[in-house]
């Protein structure tokens, strides 16, 4: 009967690690025994059969000689003067004097004014009266005008028409214009026929009060 011989590879790691295990265990055992088998450390006494001789002492040192004193002059110091802070107490401010600056009055000069009131007061009653001559010829004029009006039928009372009159010297009506209908055209156009009908309207006499008359704003009712 033949023997087979079969070939087992997890044998060769086993025996490598048996081996590794067993030389582990020998250095330790060595390293052991020789740390347990040092020698120990000696000490050496050294005898003496005489002391040494003492050191010798110093010498001497010779003193000193004293060195005069010299006196020292402490010339006085001039006191100083002490400049005393200013204290601002709290809450309140230091006040400082402000400088008073004197001003020179300027002098007054007494300048007479003329009285005025006597010729003012112959200005007013000059224009008053020629405010009165005005009113006066005005109220003339309308009333020979009015006189020349040729009334048209259905004309409303209150109708009102409105002329500016141009008058040249004399009292020669230049030209008669319309501004302000009455609404009504038949008395507009009877109005203005009884101005031109009524030149040469009155005038003042004072050829200088002429210039009051040139432009005459003139108003025409039916019943007034």
């Amino acid at each position: 009967m033949n023997a087979t011989v079969y070939y087992e590879p997890y044998k060769v790691p086993a025996g490598i690690l048996a081996l590794a295990v067993h030389c582990a265990f020998f250095v330790l055992l060595y390293f052991g025994f020789t740390w347990q088998t040092q020698p120990a450390a000696t000490m050496s006494v050294e005898l003496w059969q005489n002391l040494p001789d003492a050191v010798p002492s110093a010498q001497p040192q010779p003193k000193p000689k004293p060195q005069p004193k010299v006196e020292e002059v402490v010339r006085p110091v001039p006191p100083k003067e002490v400049v005393k802070p200013d204290i601002a107490l709290p809450g309140k401010k230091k006040i400082e004097p402000k400088p008073v600056v004197i001003k020179p009055e300027p002098i007054k000069q007494a300048v007479e004014k003329p009285d005025t009131s006597a010729e003012d007061q112959a200005v007013r009653e000059q224009a008053a009266a020629v405010g009165r001559v005005v009113d006066e010829y005005t109220a003339k004029i309308q009333n020979k005008i009015r006189r020349n009006i040729v009334m048209p039928p259905s004309v409303a009372d209150d109708a009102r028409a409105e002329f500016l009159v141009t008058l040249l010297p004399g009292g020669t009506v230049l030209n008669a214009r319309l501004t302000k209908s009455s609404g009504n055209a038949a008395y507009d156009n009877a109005v203005e026929r009884a101005i031109l009908k009524s030149q040469p309207l009155p005038l003042p006499a004072d050829v200088a009060m002429f210039n009051k008359f040139r432009e005459l704003k003139l108003g025409f009712r039916p019943v007034e």
